[in-house]
């Protein structure tokens, strides 16, 4: 259903906060992203000059991003909640005929939430990676990417305008595709990095048409003027704007069907997989629509198909991760599920922007603590991802055991931890929706609540419990296995991650959504739908506790065998092979644009090229024979003057005798 009244657009107009221009410390903001940038840049340029300190100028830049990001913050909290959103313009950016497009930025709750996110956990990333690359030549490369990471993420959650966002957004895009692909020598790197960038080519292209449909119809990029404006666009104009936007969230959030690039990333180094798949890349969809959340108000139909791909998505994820071996591919597709609840929540509207962005919030702090944990692992088990080969770990790495254990409970909810306060809260809103929307949003996302209990609790078996298998297996990468705690400057993040998997859910749950009440408006809380509000948790709890015990049973109470059984169930083998994602992938856009690029390059060679070219021959054969006739004998002349007169005379007299 589109929603299209003629007072749409004062209200959406009354609706917005009124925007200030940025003083005090807030003008400062500029430095956020130009502090990475400039880092990014030193060490791109000095080389190897740098690489006894370039890791520490990566990190000074990111913490100092922080610093600044928080004093901003602070200041803001300051204000009165109207006044909290302001922007900064820094210059004028483009300006060709009609288009005039700054460089400015936007401070409001939802763009200093982020802002804190990214640069709060990129530093530990940061700090992280000084000990996990420690003995990596191309640590100091690593470093120059990661940077203009996090300075790309900067750009795209403080732009003021759709044109600066799509250049952050372009910009993540290519950092992230040189991070999955930061082992050059590895074809599996080289080939995910190709795929990651590929298939956000898809999204990125339904992101820029819908900007050129905002330019088109209202003449402006800036969010003030098109929020403002909005409600004077067609309905079915508005319907194919969040449709393409939603494209681009696909793309970069790894969501159904652009979702199979985000678990071969997993190639990338491991702190490449935390700062991705926890805190940004990939809740850059999330926040785009968020971010226009004006626009998405104006159309039911548009915010019914963000729910559904939320909802195909994280079933996807929660099935698939319940068959890998592999620890990082196992929170690769546990990621791809969590997110899939954030685009699930923001589907819904009024009711679920907030929870979206607090179970992004509350994701962050644990995701990115199990893809550390999971680094730590494999820094002690010479770079092995196979679960097979692990088990009874946490009697030599007890730090690593507890901060991923605690990340593990609040991934599950398990009571009173964060993801308990954050993802029971969209399972709620969506059992609160009307109709069939109420019993299929919230029984899908309850059964993966119960999923994701079951593999989470499996792998936290297979790599911590049970009988040290990595005695018996042969030795990995040439070395045989001595696991070991990972040095402090690995295990002080983790356990600062661990505070956050364990307290964020009950600190932010009261405040946060009055907080971005300025950007996001108020949290409609629903009554009524499937089930009765009160209900919801324990069920939830309920089939949590199944897949616990699921999980103990098929795993815990049986011998691990070493080697992938060769023979499995059908259900099995499709999730082993991503639901065959790949494949329908290969089937339905790759072939056929390989054949529909060979049919064009036929008919461009064949057809338009044989065209000019058979022309271009038959005048250069006719000027050849015609030149024959110039021989410069005045006898072939006269004979042909001869010639000429006699054809003119029988012709007349042709005409005269008829």
């Amino acid at each position: 259903m589109i929603t299209t009244l003629p007072a749409l657009s004062a209200l959406a107009q009354e609706a917005q906060p009124a925007v200030d221009e940025a003083t005090g410390t807030a003008s400062l903001a500029w430095l956020l992203f130009a502090l990475p940038a400039a880092g990014a840049l030193v060490l791109f340029v000095t080389g190897r000059r740098s690489d006894r300190w370039g890791h520490w100028l990566g990190l000074a830049t990111v913490v100092a991003s922080f610093v600044i990001g928080l004093l901003v913050f602070v200041e803001t909290l300051g204000l009165a909640p109207d006044a909290r959103t302001r922007e900064l313009p820094l210059y004028s950016w483009i300006g060709s005929g009609s288009l005039n497009v700054d460089f400015g930025l936007r401070l409001d709750p939802l763009s200093l939430t982020f802002v804190l996110l990214i640069t709060g956990v990129g530093s530990l990333i940061h700090l992280y990676s000084i000990g996990y690359m420690s003995h990596d030549p191309g640590r100091r490369r690593f470093f120059a990417q990661l940077n203009l990471f996090v300075a790309a993420m900067l750009v795209l959650v403080l732009a003021n305008n759709f044109v600066l966002l799509y250049l952050g957004w372009e910009g993540v895009g290519l950092a992230s595709y040189l991070l999955i692909g930061f082992y050059q020598d590895r074809p599996a790197a080289a080939t995910a990095a190709k795929k990651a960038f590929l298939m956000n080519r898809v999204g990125d292209v339904g992101l820029a048409l819908a900007i050129f449909l905002i330019w088109l119809e209202l003449g402006s990029t800036q969010y003030t003027e098109v929020f403002g404006r909005i409600g004077e666009v067609p309905g079915g104009t508005v319907l194919a704007i969040t449709l393409l936007l939603l494209l681009g969230a696909c793309g970069k959030s790894g969501q159904f069907p652009l979702q199979s690039w985000l678990p071969d990333a997993m190639e990338g180094p491991t702190p490449v997989s935390a700062l991705i798949h926890a805190a940004t890349m990939v809740t850059a969809g999330v926040y785009l629509i968020a971010r226009t959340n004006p626009i998405y108000d104006l159309t039911e139909t548009g915010r019914l198909v963000v729910a559904l791909i939320g909802v195909v998505t994280l079933l996807i994820g929660a099935i698939i991760g319940c068959a890998y071996d592999d620890i990082k591919k196992v929170l690769a597709y546990s990621t791809v599920s969590q997110i899939g609840y954030m685009i699930l929540a923001v589907g819904l509207g009024p009711a679920g922007y907030a929870l979206g962005i607090f179970h992004l919030l509350t994701h962050g702090f644990f995701k990115a603590g199990l893809f550390l944990g999971a680094g730590s692992v494999m820094h002690a088990m010479n770079d092995d991802v196979d679960m097979r080969r692990f088990g009874g770990l946490w009697r030599k790495m007890p730090v690593t055991f507890v901060t991923f254990g605690l990340g593990y409970l609040a991934l599950i909810g398990f009571p009173f931890l964060s993801g308990y306060f954050s993802k029971d809260a969209i399972i709620e809103a969506a059992f609160a929706q009307e109709g069939w929307q109420g019993w299929v949003f919230g029984w899908a996302a309850a059964l993966a609540a119960g999923l994701t209990a079951f593999y989470m609790t499996r792998l936290m078996i297979m790599t911590f419990f049970g009988e040290e298998r990595w005695r018996t297996v042969p030795a990995h990468n040439g070395e045989a296995y001595h696991p070991h705690e990972s040095p402090a400057s690995m295990t002080v993040p983790m356990i600062v991650l661990a505070f956050g998997s364990v307290g964020a859910g009950a600190l932010l749950s009261g405040v946060l959504p009055e907080w971005l009440a300025p950007t996001l408006g108020e949290l409609r809380e629903l009554e009524g739908g499937a089930l009765p509000h009160a209900v919801v948790p324990w069920l939830v709890l309920a089939l949590s506790a199944l897949g616990v015990l699921a999980g103990y049973l098929f795993v815990g109470r049986k011998p691990v065998p070493v080697e992938r059984p060769e023979r499995v169930s059908l259900p099995v083998r499709a999730a082993r092979a991503d639901l065959y994602a790949n494949s329908i992938n290969s089937s339905v856009v790759e072939r056929p644009g390989i054949w529909l690029t060979r049919i064009l390059v036929y008919f461009d060679n064949r057809g338009v090229d044989g065209a000019v070219n058979g022309i271009a021959a038959g005048l250069g054969g006719s000027s050849g024979r015609l030149r024959r006739l110039q021989t410069g004998f005045v006898r072939s002349y006269a004979l042909s003057m001869l010639g000429g007169g006699v054809l003119i005379v029988a012709a007349m007299l042709a005409v005269r005798f008829a």
